[in-house]
């Protein structure tokens, strides 16, 4: 079902900020760049929309800063506060908003593409090729990401091969390949 990229496809990008800052961070000590990202899974296809799946946590991390380079970059934000339990535990899960905005554009789209590692997906890769008849593509880390999704997609990018994805050092602004 896979399908050439062509500059008259629509597409739609969902990105879910936590998978790829901890596959970043744990891989290369590094953070990721979400203009080369969106450049390397985008193409020189028409780009309807790109949301990224963002947690608030504690402004003293300079997340707001974030944020904004994200909007600057053309990245729409879906935020969420954290949720903090009596026992101390955290939680900040957008799987679910993510595949339902995924399902309700779908129709906007021919491609969707997927930036995440994350096997909880395989069911939203099925129904959006298969209920929808659209095509889905998956961006990750190769390391990191769940090779049932990989198998799912009709194209994976493996963001471990793409130059000047991260940034080595929170300093440093410099790029490096993955």
């Amino acid at each position: 079902m896979s399908e050439i990229a062509h500059a008259n496809q629509r597409v739609c990008v969902f990105i879910d900020i936590q998978n790829l800052y901890h596959s970043a961070k744990n891989l290369y000590s590094g953070r990721v760049n979400y203009k080369t990202l969106m450049e390397n899974v985008v193409g020189d296809r028409r780009l309807v929309r790109a949301l990224a799946y963002v947690v608030r946590s504690d402004p003293a991390t300079g997340e707001e800063t974030f944020f904004e380079a994200l909007e600057k970059d053309g990245i729409e934000l879906r935020v969420k506060d954290i949720q903090v339990f009596s026992s101390g535990a955290k939680k900040a899960d957008w799987d679910i908003g993510m595949a339902v905005d995924a399902i309700r554009m779908a129709d906007l789209a021919d491609v969707i593409v997927l930036v995440t590692g994350d096997g909880d997906f395989v069911p939203l890769v099925e129904y959006l090729k298969w209920g929808f008849g659209r095509t889905v593509e998956v961006a990750a880390f190769g390391r990191t990401a769940s090779s049932r999704l990989k198998e799912e997609a009709d194209k994976f990018y493996d963001l471990e091969e793409v130059d000047g994805l991260i940034f080595r050092s929170p300093r440093s602004r410099k790029p490096v390949r993955a």
